[in-house]
Protein backbone atom coordinates (compact mmCIF):
# COMPACT_ATOMS: atom_id res chain seq x y z
CA UNK A 1 0.00 0.00 0.00
CA UNK A 2 1.32 3.42 -0.91
CA UNK A 3 0.76 6.46 1.26
CA UNK A 4 0.54 9.97 -0.09
CA UNK A 5 2.83 12.53 1.48
CA UNK A 6 0.92 15.55 2.81
CA UNK A 7 3.62 18.12 2.32
CA UNK A 8 6.98 18.29 0.66
CA UNK A 9 8.01 20.71 3.40
CA UNK A 10 9.36 18.59 6.27
CA UNK A 11 7.79 19.41 9.65
CA UNK A 12 10.29 17.52 11.80
CA UNK A 13 13.94 17.98 10.95
CA UNK A 14 13.75 16.50 7.46
CA UNK A 15 10.89 14.12 8.27
CA UNK A 16 7.73 13.96 6.19
CA UNK A 17 4.29 13.02 7.39
CA UNK A 18 2.03 10.51 5.65
CA UNK A 19 -1.61 11.40 5.04
CA UNK A 20 -2.91 8.05 6.32
CA UNK A 21 -1.67 6.24 9.37
CA UNK A 22 -0.69 2.59 9.23
CA UNK A 23 -2.83 0.16 11.23
CA UNK A 24 -0.51 0.12 14.26
CA UNK A 25 -0.04 3.89 14.30
CA UNK A 26 -3.81 4.38 14.02
CA UNK A 27 -4.28 1.98 16.95
CA UNK A 28 -1.95 4.16 19.07
CA UNK A 29 -3.77 7.33 17.94
CA UNK A 30 -7.07 5.77 19.06
CA UNK A 31 -5.65 4.83 22.47
CA UNK A 32 -4.33 8.37 22.97
CA UNK A 33 -7.77 9.79 22.14
CA UNK A 34 -9.47 7.33 24.51
CA UNK A 35 -7.06 8.41 27.28
CA UNK A 36 -7.81 12.06 26.43
CA UNK A 37 -4.19 12.76 25.53
CA UNK A 38 -3.98 15.48 22.92
CA UNK A 39 -1.20 14.32 20.66
CA UNK A 40 -0.97 13.54 16.97
CA UNK A 41 0.78 10.39 15.85
CA UNK A 42 3.21 11.19 13.05
CA UNK A 43 4.60 8.64 10.61
CA UNK A 44 7.95 9.69 9.24
CA UNK A 45 9.96 8.69 6.21
CA UNK A 46 13.05 8.27 8.41
CA UNK A 47 13.44 5.34 10.77
CA UNK A 48 12.73 5.91 14.46
CA UNK A 49 13.71 2.32 15.33
CA UNK A 50 16.40 3.44 17.79
CA UNK A 51 16.38 6.36 20.21
CA UNK A 52 19.24 7.99 18.28
CA UNK A 53 17.40 7.66 14.94
CA UNK A 54 14.22 9.04 16.49
CA UNK A 55 15.99 12.07 17.99
CA UNK A 56 17.63 12.81 14.63
CA UNK A 57 14.39 12.45 12.67
CA UNK A 58 12.41 14.58 15.11
CA UNK A 59 15.12 17.14 15.78
CA UNK A 60 15.02 16.82 19.57
CA UNK A 61 17.49 15.92 22.29
CA UNK A 62 18.23 12.22 22.76
CA UNK A 63 17.08 12.54 26.39
CA UNK A 64 13.58 13.48 25.16
CA UNK A 65 13.06 10.06 23.57
CA UNK A 66 11.08 7.64 25.74
CA UNK A 67 12.25 4.23 24.61
CA UNK A 68 9.96 1.33 25.53
CA UNK A 69 11.99 -1.77 26.27
CA UNK A 70 10.35 -5.13 26.88
CA UNK A 71 11.89 -7.67 29.22
CA UNK A 72 10.53 -10.82 30.80
CA UNK A 73 11.12 -12.26 34.22
CA UNK A 74 13.60 -15.12 34.00
CA UNK A 75 11.66 -17.66 36.09
CA UNK A 76 7.99 -16.77 35.75
CA UNK A 77 8.12 -15.34 32.20
CA UNK A 78 6.04 -12.26 33.12
CA UNK A 79 6.31 -9.29 30.74
CA UNK A 80 8.11 -6.21 32.05
CA UNK A 81 7.96 -2.82 30.31
CA UNK A 82 10.80 -0.39 31.04
CA UNK A 83 10.37 3.13 29.66
CA UNK A 84 13.74 4.87 29.67
CA UNK A 85 15.16 8.17 28.49
CA UNK A 86 17.04 7.85 25.19
CA UNK A 87 20.64 7.85 26.46
CA UNK A 88 19.88 5.78 29.54
CA UNK A 89 21.25 2.29 29.76
CA UNK A 90 18.90 0.24 31.93
CA UNK A 91 20.42 -1.38 34.99
CA UNK A 92 18.72 -4.77 34.91
CA UNK A 93 19.90 -5.51 38.45
CA UNK A 94 17.91 -2.53 39.77
CA UNK A 95 14.77 -3.83 38.07
CA UNK A 96 15.46 -7.35 39.38
CA UNK A 97 15.79 -5.99 42.94
CA UNK A 98 12.36 -4.38 42.64
CA UNK A 99 10.84 -7.60 41.29
CA UNK A 100 12.70 -10.11 43.41
CA UNK A 101 13.54 -11.96 40.21
CA UNK A 102 16.07 -11.57 37.40
CA UNK A 103 14.92 -10.17 34.07
CA UNK A 104 16.09 -10.92 30.54
CA UNK A 105 15.54 -8.96 27.32
CA UNK A 106 12.52 -10.15 25.41
CA UNK A 107 13.05 -11.47 21.91
CA UNK A 108 11.12 -9.95 18.96
CA UNK A 109 8.47 -12.71 19.00
CA UNK A 110 7.73 -12.30 22.73
CA UNK A 111 7.63 -8.51 22.34
CA UNK A 112 5.20 -8.65 19.41
CA UNK A 113 3.00 -11.25 21.13
CA UNK A 114 2.81 -9.38 24.44
CA UNK A 115 2.53 -5.79 23.18
CA UNK A 116 1.04 -6.20 19.73
CA UNK A 117 3.85 -4.03 18.35
CA UNK A 118 7.27 -4.73 16.81
CA UNK A 119 10.55 -3.84 18.48
CA UNK A 120 11.34 -0.24 17.54
CA UNK A 121 7.66 0.65 17.50
CA UNK A 122 6.54 -0.30 21.02
CA UNK A 123 4.64 2.64 22.53
CA UNK A 124 4.69 3.33 26.28
CA UNK A 125 1.43 1.49 26.95
CA UNK A 126 0.49 -1.26 29.37
CA UNK A 127 -0.90 -3.58 26.72
CA UNK A 128 -1.38 -6.63 28.93
CA UNK A 129 -3.26 -6.66 32.25
CA UNK A 130 -0.74 -7.16 35.05
CA UNK A 131 2.23 -6.14 32.91
CA UNK A 132 5.00 -4.96 35.23
CA UNK A 133 6.29 -1.48 34.47
CA UNK A 134 9.18 0.79 35.44
CA UNK A 135 9.60 4.39 34.31
CA UNK A 136 12.88 6.31 34.19
CA UNK A 137 12.66 9.22 36.64
CA UNK A 138 14.71 11.37 34.23
CA UNK A 139 11.75 11.54 31.83
CA UNK A 140 9.67 13.27 34.52
CA UNK A 141 12.03 16.28 34.43
CA UNK A 142 11.44 17.12 30.76
CA UNK A 143 8.85 19.54 29.32
CA UNK A 144 8.23 17.34 26.25
CA UNK A 145 8.83 13.67 25.49
CA UNK A 146 8.67 11.75 22.21
CA UNK A 147 7.70 8.06 22.05
CA UNK A 148 7.22 5.30 19.50
CA UNK A 149 3.71 4.99 18.10
CA UNK A 150 3.34 1.42 16.87
CA UNK A 151 5.89 1.21 14.05
CA UNK A 152 9.62 1.96 13.62
CA UNK A 153 8.56 5.10 11.68
CA UNK A 154 5.83 6.52 13.93
CA UNK A 155 6.12 8.84 16.94
CA UNK A 156 4.02 11.08 19.15
CA UNK A 157 4.87 13.77 21.67
CA UNK A 158 3.56 14.05 25.18
CA UNK A 159 4.16 15.65 28.57
CA UNK A 160 5.46 13.69 31.57
CA UNK A 161 2.03 13.78 33.23
CA UNK A 162 0.52 12.25 30.07
CA UNK A 163 3.11 9.48 30.22
CA UNK A 164 2.04 8.75 33.80
CA UNK A 165 -1.57 8.64 32.58
CA UNK A 166 -0.65 5.99 30.01
CA UNK A 167 1.34 3.97 32.52
CA UNK A 168 -0.97 3.88 35.53
CA UNK A 169 0.64 1.84 38.29
CA UNK A 170 4.12 2.09 36.79
CA UNK A 171 6.93 2.61 39.31
CA UNK A 172 9.01 5.76 38.67
CA UNK A 173 12.58 4.89 39.66
CA UNK A 174 16.24 5.53 38.91
CA UNK A 175 16.94 2.80 36.35
CA UNK A 176 20.34 4.01 35.16
CA UNK A 177 23.31 1.78 34.73
CA UNK A 178 26.56 3.40 35.82
CA UNK A 179 27.60 3.30 32.15
CA UNK A 180 24.68 5.45 30.96
CA UNK A 181 25.70 8.15 28.55
CA UNK A 182 24.35 11.01 30.65
CA UNK A 183 23.63 11.49 34.32
CA UNK A 184 20.96 14.16 33.97
CA UNK A 185 18.64 15.01 31.09
CA UNK A 186 19.58 18.25 29.36
CA UNK A 187 17.32 20.45 27.30
CA UNK A 188 18.80 23.45 25.57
Amino acid sequence: MFRTIISSRPPLSGARLFSQLSENAAKVQTILAEKRITSEVKELTQSTHTAQEAAQAIGCELSQIAKSLVFRTALTNRPVLVVASGPTRVNEKVIAQHLGEKIVKADPEFTQTVTGFPIGGVPPLLSVPGMLCFLDEDLMQLPQIWAAAGTPHAVFSLKPEDLLGLLVGCQVINIKDSKSMSAKPKIS
